[in-house]
């Protein structure tokens, strides 16, 4: 642990090991998640979550109307959720269409619950 200190006056070295494993057992989940939060930390993106978890599938159109940006703008923001597979496109015509990734949609679904109740502070 290098130069911390410490002033504990015993060590539980069973309660430490514990946890060190626990914590090693979701070493990749801590990953995903991290990256999912550190992507939607971003207000825009966030806002491009919430409104594909409400409406299933938008295009980068809509998202562009509704948010009032540029498309390029509202283009770079979809292209870093869709990168970390956040965002799933379908293409239907020369459209493309982007929805949450049922993978993490219960993720938001607790998020995006109190931004809908305005209960966040």
């Amino acid at each position: 642990m290098g130069n911390n200190v410490c002033i504990r006056t015993t060590i539980d070295r069973t309660k430490i090991d514990k946890c060190k494993l626990i914590v090693s057992k979701f070493d990749l989940s801590f990953e995903k998640l991290s990256n999912v939060l550190s992507l939607s930390g971003n207000q825009v993106r966030l806002k491009i979550l919430y409104l594909l978890s409400n409406e299933v599938s938008l295009c980068v159109c809509d998202l562009s109307d509704i948010l009032e940006m540029n498309i390029s703008a509202v283009s770079q923001h979809l292209r870093k959720l869709k990168d970390k597979n956040i965002i799933i496109p379908e293409r239907k015509g020369q459209t493309i269409f982007y929805s949450v990734n049922v993978e993490y949609e219960s993720l938001f679904e607790i998020f995006f619950e109190q931004v809908k109740s305005n209960n966040i502070f």
